[in-house]
């Protein structure tokens, strides 16, 4: 049996990653998402639990691992629940390379 999958765009908006799903359409067709390194260009990408997906989101990249499939588009504490961001924090990023 095939791991459970879920289209790219309805992730995106379910985890409350994008605003809309038209968004979260508009950030998987652009060209500039990858899941797992590949370049994904299509909001209809399978993603799966493990998946780690980079994009850029409000001036910043966004890393961030899936960790449940969401059932449904439910509140902001559910859906940090179905995925782990992994990018490192700005002030961190300052504090490592010296920069203040």
């Amino acid at each position: 049996m095939a791991d459970p999958a879920m289209r790219l765009d309805r992730f995106l908006w379910w985890a409350r990653l994008a605003k809309t799903r038209s968004a979260a359409q508009a950030i998987a067709a652009d060209g500039r998402l990858r899941i797992d390194g590949r370049v994904i260009d299509r909001a209809h990408a399978a993603v799966r639990v493990g998946n780690i997906l980079t994009f850029a989101a409000h001036g910043r990249v966004r890393v961030v691992r899936v960790e449940a499939l969401p059932a449904r588009r439910g509140p902001p504490p559910e859906a940090q629940g179905c995925y782990l961001d992994l990018a490192v924090p700005a002030a961190n990023v300052s504090q490592q390379t010296g920069n203040d």
